[in-house]
């Protein structure tokens, strides 16, 4: 195993399966490709809803601000850009940046539909080599879309290189339940339930199917903060939702970075 491989061991996992990092990469463009058009739809029936609630505690969590310099990676349908646009006002500053373009111009198009022609900028580019420059951002947030990138702490690092001295990093993600019954239920719902609602109303299963299973491969809560404070973040911490279904994980860059 190379040293690459070491930081970053999800490099190889697609789902259950094993392939090369660069494989990786390019199945989950697919994937997204696939599900894009269903994908607001399917987060809907996946969750309840509850992704919504969940998004909305991320971004009262942040506190956004006018003039704020924000980094909204895996944005793809702009979900969290337009929480953040409209608690920080016409002022806030969101460059949302996501692997898929098809996922960018669902994002782009409901943007139009919202009036915000011009808020935002949508830029298609991959996580772990960010086309940005050190000390950028005032905010980094990534929700529901770092189990999916190819190298986890590479992409870390680079949130931290582009993050002002100073500015913060919001991972919301699917995470790992703690209470035996709840997570046997959930066990049972992600790998029998889950698959079918996405081979009847996406007509696409096996990309449900990674999904599910690229939940369970995740980083628990606190492995994935370790790896935060390995990476240079300060003030790490997270906080689990609904039992650990999901988690928020935040960290500051050093002032003196």
């Amino acid at each position: 195993m190379t040293q690459t491989q070491k930081k970053n061991p999800e490099s190889t996992q697609f789902g259950t399966k094993t392939v090369s990092p660069e494989e990786k990469t390019t199945l989950v463009r697919g994937v997204f490709d696939s599900v894009a058009e269903k994908y607001d739809i399917m987060n809907d029936v996946m969750s309840g809803g509850l992704h919504r609630l969940w998004k909305d505690h991320l971004v009262r969590s942040i506190g956004a601000r006018p003039r704020m310099k924000c980094l909204d990676v895996a944005g793809g349908t702009g979900d969290i850009a337009f929480r953040l646009r409209k608690n920080g006002g016409p002022s806030i500053d969101i460059t949302v940046f996501d692997l898929n373009h098809n996922m960018l111009s669902v994002g782009r198009d409901r943007a139009i539909n919202k009036g915000w022609v011009n808020d935002f900028e949508w830029i298609t580019g991959n996580a772990e080599t960010l086309p940005f420059p050190d000390n950028h951002f005032d905010l980094y947030t990534i929700a529901f879309g770092l189990r999916n990138v190819t190298r986890i702490d590479t992409a870390i690092a680079e949130a931290y290189r582009v993050l002002k001295p100073g500015g913060r990093f919001f991972c919301l993600e699917f995470s790992h339940v703690r209470n035996p019954v709840l997570s046997k239920a959930y066990d049972f719902y992600s790998f029998s339930a889950l698959p079918k609602m996405g081979e009847l109303i996406a007509q696409d299963r096996e990309s449900y199917q990674y999904l599910a299973e690229s939940i369970r491969k995740f980083p628990t809560q606190a492995d994935l903060k370790a790896r935060m404070e390995a990476t240079g973040f300060e003030q790490c911490k997270f906080s689990n939702l609904s039992g650990g279904i999901c988690a928020i994980h935040q960290g500051t860059k050093s002032k003196y970075s």
